[in-house]
């Protein structure tokens, strides 16, 4: 073991020093690249390895400031361009949205949670990431579909409004939401993916493995950094990822295989699609999906369902507990609409702008990502007047062209009025222009962007209008953030709820 380390170690200030001592000029290609700060090779590369998201994005400000709308950072051995510009990232992934809809070739441990990339998120832009997006798109995220479910939404609805209730009638005590928040929409993902309810403990078996997935990501990442030496050096951590993988297929084969037998009146789910589903093989022949790609396209499934709009909704109840005038402005519009109805419907929810004035402005100010997943380029070309080379990978502030204060007026303000203006012209998914992105844009945007927007109206509707909810006493609405799978609270809403 300590052989091997000394030999890593020998190898990595080896090409350290050649590196410092005997760099050459770039070359005129890279003379092209989108400018950008000064880098030490490799020390650079681990002083922006380690930064956060929000320290990023601090930097980004600073180096925007100096070099313009579009940057370049080296990183490793290759250049990472970010764009901050709303301008140029239509250019980018509208109008030439078919260069920029590649994905960086996958990492050894991304491989191996993917099946090879077989999924919608990592996959290379090609045929079968079509095949596998509009599968989604077409059989479980699509507008004409979402019917098919509401069953589902109001089941979670009532299991979210009893398990509140609950909570609050503890001895007067606040309530932490996020995890209510993230359960429900975990159960809401685990009925459209199976097409039936679970039984509790089941659902809590798979959140508890998602959940064990997600926060094990960080931990596997240095294990891509010389695979052959990791392999011996950290062999612990490397079975650890297999035993990740293994327990995945353990938990949801069983559910995939069931899925098989399940009566033809059940609603129709995600497994469903996936059973019949085709990919084409290179010499012309096609394949159905292994149950290991299910179990993939499962993971996924969950995974970016979940934790972004359990945050979404999070943020948005957040800034409704902190401007109680907003709270009451959702009451009343909803109660002119349904009266002395139990609850909203989803029929009701297109008659309520302020409501969705409300959730765009939370979406703006606290999109759950804030970057896109990295881009990669099919073709070097240019943007912005630089070159863009084909092994860059590429990224778009998010969070920053939501904020703009050259689009946005007062933008680190909640104020849900500015949408109410012609809202008709707020194009979200970015294909007229691009204001804000918190669903990306072009052909890699969220496939989910409809089902999302009707998952946040309908559950901030019915959360307002079935209880009153403030701040609780000692406690203050911090809009702190931090960086976790997606940008959370850093002290997550804690409040006191009454029914109404």
């Amino acid at each position: 073991m300590n052989l091997w380390l000394l030999i890593i170690l020998t190898a990595f200030i080896a090409i350290l020093l050649k590196a410092l001592l005997f760099s050459k000029p770039k070359s005129n290609q890279n003379s092209k690249l989108p400018p950008g700060p000064r880098t030490v090779p490799i020390i650079s590369t681990i002083l922006w390895l380690r930064k956060s998201t929000i320290e990023l994005e601090s930097s980004l400000r600073k180096i925007r400031s100096k070099f313009g709308p579009i940057v370049t950072i080296r990183m490793a051995s290759r250049p990472f361009i970010f764009v901050c510009s709303q301008e140029l990232a239509h250019e980018a992934l509208v109008q030439n949205g078919a260069i920029f809809a590649d994905r960086p070739n996958a990492l050894p441990t991304t491989k191996i949670l993917t099946s090879n990339q077989h999924n919608i998120t990592s996959g290379g832009y090609g045929p079968t990431w079509r095949i596998l997006r509009r599968n989604l798109t077409s059989q479980i995220l699509h507008p004409a579909r979402a019917k098919d479910f509401s069953h589902g939404r109001r089941w979670v609805l009532h299991t979210l409004l009893r398990n509140l209730s609950a909570d609050s009638a503890c001895d007067g005590a606040t309530v932490k939401v996020a995890n209510h928040f993230h359960h429900a929409m975990f159960c809401l993902l685990v009925y459209m993916c199976f097409g039936q309810k679970l039984e509790e403990s089941e659902i809590s078996d798979i959140e508890a493995l998602q959940h064990r997935y997600l926060t094990s990501l960080s931990r596997f990442q240095i294990l891509n950094v010389w695979p052959f030496a990791t392999k011996i050096l950290l062999r612990s951590r490397w079975n650890e990822l297999f035993d990740l993988r293994r327990r995945q297929e353990q938990v949801l084969i069983p559910h995939i295989r069931a899925r098989k037998h399940q009566a033809t009146e059940d609603v129709s789910s995600y497994v469903d699609s996936l059973m019949t589903l085709e990919l084409s093989e290179n010499d012309n022949t096609k394949r159905k999906l292994t149950e290991q790609e299910m179990v993939t396209a499962c993971s996924e499934f969950f995974n970016a369902g979940t934790d972004t709009t359990a945050t979404s909704l999070q943020w948005i109840m957040a800034n409704i507990v902190k401007y109680p005038n907003i709270q009451t402005a959702i009451f009343e519009e909803i109660k002119v609409l349904i009266e002395e109805k139990a609850e909203v419907e989803e029929d009701d929810l297109p008659k309520l702008p302020y409501l969705k004035a409300v959730v765009l402005e939370g979406l703006r100010r606290h999109p759950p990502a804030h970057f896109l997943l990295p881009h990669a380029v099919t073709q070097e070309t240019e943007l912005g007047g630089y070159t863009v080379p084909r092994n860059a990978i590429v990224n778009f502030t998010v969070a920053e062209m939501g904020r703009d204060p050259d689009v946005w007026e007062d933008p680190m303000e909640f104020r849900p009025e500015r949408f109410l203006m012609g809202q008709e012209e707020l194009d979200v998914t970015g294909n007229r222009e691009i204001k804000m992105m918190p669903f990306g844009a072009g052909r890699r945007i969220c496939p989910g962007i409809y089902l999302a927007m009707l998952h946040l109206e309908y559950y901030v509707a019915n959360l307002v209008w079935k209880f009153e909810w403030k701040v609780g006493d000692g406690y203050d609405v911090d809009l702190a953030e931090k960086e976790e799978f997606t940008t959370v609270m850093k002290h997550p809403l804690q409040v006191c709820i009454t029914p109404r």
